[in-house]
């Protein structure tokens, strides 16, 4: 065989061997091309490409767990309701004690005088409203001395007008109860000596007209001078007095209010 048609051969050869490397390169072309169309294939519903794991939060958006955190950390705290005022009703009773004593020898109507609540006083829900040791003032409305034997009570009436709390004084609508007064005798005085005079004169002038002698008139000024002196005792003023410490309860009249 000649050089010339030992080289064709060699030429044809190649070009097969080429050819089928040619087929065979582009076979596994299209079968990776096929692969990644596969990987690469658009996610159901139109939802967007994205081959990060699942737990890997991305790095432009923040989680919704981290914004409600965010959000939460940063409320303001509810205001709290103001606490309900506390009142006791009407017809409320409670008990003071009187400081100093009350004597229709030395005070009169129109002053004042304080007590202390013995007890503290509390509303429907058990709320104390006003503690004990708080002070009520009271008013004297009327005051008086017994004028006479047979007058045993004299005369006193109170109205209670306010109580301290806490260092605040609050108007009150309300009445006191009965007031444990006593009757205590004056000491004799000048007027008292004069009942017993003008007693004793009449009766001497009456002895000596009637008896026309010194004796009739000395046994007269006797007689006339105990006259005196039982008209004295019948006639006595006697001070109406409210002891120190005396217990006087008081009585609303209308609700009471107190905010806390």
């Amino acid at each position: 065989m000649s050089r010339r048609s030992l080289l064709t051969l060699a030429l044809a050869g190649a070009v097969v061997v080429g050819s089928g490397c040619g087929r065979d390169q582009a076979g596994r072309a299209a079968a990776d091309s096929a692969g990644r169309d596969m990987e690469l294939a658009p996610a159901p519903n139109g939802s967007a490409l994205n081959d990060r794991p699942a737990d890997a939060p991305s790095s432009g958006t923040p989680s919704r767990t981290a914004s409600t955190s965010h959000t939460t950390s940063h409320r303001k705290p509810a205001a709290a309701a103001p606490a309900a005022a506390a009142t006791l009703a009407s017809g409320t009773s409670f008990a003071t004690t009187t400081g100093g004593e009350i004597s229709s020898k030395t005070n009169k109507a129109g002053e004042t005088f304080t007590a202390r609540i013995a007890d503290a006083v509390k509303d429907s829900r058990g709320r104390t409203v006003i503690p004990a040791g708080s002070v009520v003032t009271f008013k004297i409305d009327a005051i008086h001395e017994s004028e006479n034997k047979s007058d045993n009570t004299g005369t006193l009436k109170v109205t209670p007008v306010s109580v301290s709390i806490g260092g605040s004084s609050y108007d009150i609508n309300a009445e006191a109860g009965a007031l444990p007064t006593i009757l205590r005798s004056h000491g004799a005085d000048a007027g008292d000596v004069a009942k017993v005079g003008a007693g004793a004169g009449i009766g001497a002038v009456a002895g000596r007209v009637l008896g026309g002698s010194t004796k009739g008139a000395v046994i007269g000024g006797v007689i006339g001078g105990a006259v005196g002196a039982q008209r004295m005792v019948e006639t006595k003023d006697r001070a109406t007095v409210l002891p120190a410490g005396a217990r006087v309860s008081v009585t609303l009249r209308g609700p009471l209010t107190l905010a806390k």
